[in-house]
């Protein structure tokens, strides 16, 4: 039988079963197997080791449940654990293990405890999570500093009918076993031990039994609408869009006009004549659209641009049409790996489209460079912090067998549908179409005010989108690199069609200016201008780490500022597209509206 083809592999391992599907149903006295997962610093979300690699009571051979793609990208390693839990059957202090603790595994569990660890179990899909132990620091003089590990869980279950609805541990009338008296030398002898507690619920819906997973309040619920960020937002979008609408097209019929009338009553004038005699926007209309330098580079930035805008909308997309659970593990992971790889042939399209209207000659040079436009960074980014992860144990640290299939389905699903995409592109490319000739001689450009320096334009058109989303963005950083929920997808949806919006008002109305200056560089600089919202995201992220989070050590920091740094990188390239492509609709339109001989 011949294997699969390489999308429907793809599509395999990245779909997820739909929400309650995956749930068991047992007789009463069958078991219920109670999967330990990972642990970790509390406030570093992102750094996360195997349960196993603390010393507690584990088995003799350990066995991993078989993952999918986006619970390995999310740092999951589910493993059988000792626990004996059988539906319906409740049991009370039942003895887990005896455990003969050295001085060296003492000192790893005070270090463990010191820096809030804490662990995650799964019972049938159902997340379970608490501290590894107990820390109390109190007073000056003197000073108390009192360390205890939780010998015994007491884990409480509910059931309806056949399933189980409910899961959750506690340590509530628990007393710590205290490890700050022991120095040595010998062992330290623990028991562990553990309570089941099962209770019948009402009846729920199929879909709502994950809903009160997190009731215990160990992480953070879910976001609240928050109406200050959806105002500010409404209130700016609503001004550019005035002053673009208002004050831009307001001048510009008044230098249409001008500039017509002017031509009427010097038709018996020559050309030069007519320019020399001109200033403002129009004087450039045989240079403005001169082709730029690196139009390769700048095709590849636009069709790589395009590809994340519609991955952006269809992971958005897919969250509206609740796709996305925040207890099924993973399931973002997965659909973004193959959202980006469906939609590389975007990139490879628009690229070779624009590439080849533009008088582009190096076709497979620009879908090389397309292709490696942001898969070349990311793959350096990622070795990096992977390797850091690697070198301290850390589950984040993708195995080689997952790093082989994202790299199979790169090789035999991305790159492909970018080269499908370019040969499409260039086949359907047409002529350029300018609306103005364009001169063999460039005209001089004359000197610029600071004000209309790139740097100047870059700032202005980078902090106005950011404004746009600035309070979102914490809502969104607390949720990626914190402990919230974030389910308000349709706001999302809203903020990134505003962002989107406020980009392309701005980077029309600078474009304007740049043109009255007779500054016919608009290209590169269009893309730069909105574009430059990407440095400011990074600049939050700094602010974000520094002052509005506690997370700190060496393998948190790396992943933390790697990937934000290619944060800012993929919002370059959106914005920068969005901006672009709107400058040039504009400038189409004004040259096409100008009486020229």
């Amino acid at each position: 039988m011949a294997p699969p083809p390489p999308l429907l592999l793809l599509l395999l391992l990245a779909a997820h079963p739909p929400p309650g599907s995956a749930q068991g149903r047992y007789q009463p006295g069958d078991p219920v197997v109670l999967y330990v997962n990972k642990v970790g610093p509390y406030h570093n979300p992102q750094e996360t080791y195997h349960y196993y690699q603390l010393p507690v009571c584990a088995p003799a051979k350990i066995r991993h449940k078989s993952l999918s793609l986006g619970e390995v990208l999310d740092g999951d390693r589910m493993a059988e654990s000792l626990y004996e839990i059988r539906f319906r059957h409740s049991a009370e202090k039942k003895l887990l293990c005896e455990k003969a603790l050295t001085l060296e595994q003492v000192e790893r569990l005070r270090q463990a405890i010191e820096e809030l660890y804490y662990f995650e179990f799964v019972v049938d899909d159902i997340p379970l999570r608490g501290f590894v132990g107990y820390m109390e620091e109190s007073g000056f003089l003197p000073h108390s500093h009192k360390i205890g590990l939780w010998t015994h869980l007491d884990f409480h279950l509910e059931w309806n009918g056949d399933r189980v609805i409910y899961a959750n541990v506690s340590v509530r009338d628990v007393k710590p076993h205290s490890l700050d008296d022991f120095h040595g030398p010998g062992t330290l002898s623990l028991a562990h031990t553990y309570s089941v507690r099962w209770s019948e619920t009402a009846s729920e819906r199929r879909g709502e039994r994950r809903g009160r997973g997190d009731e215990g309040g160990f992480f953070p619920r879910t976001l609240e609408i928050h109406w200050l960020s959806i105002i500010n937002s409404m209130v700016l979008v609503f001004l550019l869009v005035g002053f673009v609408v208002v004050i831009l097209l307001r001048v510009l019929k008044n230098d249409l006009a001008r500039y017509n009338l002017d031509e009427e009553a010097s038709s018996s004038s020559s050309g030069d004549d007519f320019d020399q005699g001109d200033n403002g926007w129009k004087i450039v209309h045989t240079d403005v659209f001169r082709f730029p330098p690196c139009r390769s580079l700048l095709c590849a930035v636009l069709g790589v641009g395009s590809q994340f805008l519609a991955l952006g909308t269809g992971i958005i997309g897919m969250a509206l049409m609740g796709m996305f659970n925040v207890h099924r593990h993973g399931a973002i992971n997965s659909a973004a790996v193959l959202l980006y790889a469906l939609t590389c042939c975007i990139s490879g399209y628009v690229s070779s489209h624009f590439y080849r209207q533009i008088g582009g000659e190096r076709w497979v040079w620009n879908i090389i460079l397309t292709a490696s436009l942001f898969s070349a960074p990311f793959f350096v980014t990622w070795s990096v912090v992977n390797s850091v992860h690697w070198a301290n144990g850390s589950t984040q640290a993708l195995p080689v067998t997952t790093i082989l299939l994202l790299l199979t389905v790169w090789l035999l699903v991305g790159f492909p549908l970018t080269v499908i995409g370019g040969i499409f592109g260039k086949n359907r490319a047409g002529s350029f179409d300018a609306p103005c000739r364009t001169k063999n001689i460039a005209r001089e450009i004359p000197p610029q005010p600071w004000y209309k320096s790139t740097l100047v334009h870059m700032t202005i058109g980078g902090f106005l989108p950011f404004s746009a989303i600035s309070v979102e963005l914490y809502y969104i950083f607390a949720t990626v690199w914190g402990r919230e929920q974030y389910t308000l997808y349709g706001i999302l949806f809203f903020v990134f069609a505003i962002l989107l919006s406020v980009g392309a008002c701005i980077s029309i109305a600078l474009t304007y200016f740049q043109l009255s200056g007779e500054d016919y560089r608009w290209w590169w600089r269009s893309v730069l201008s909105a574009g430059s919202t990407g440095v400011f995201i990074f600049l939050y992220s700094v602010f974000y780490y520094s002052r509005r989070s506690n997370m700190s050590g060496m393998v948190q920091t790396v992943e933390f500022f790697g990937y934000s740094l290619l944060t800012g990188y993929v919002f370059f390239l959106m914005l920068g597209t969005i901006s672009f492509f709107s400058s040039l609709k504009f400038i189409r339109y004004i040259y096409v509206n100008l009486k020229m001989d």
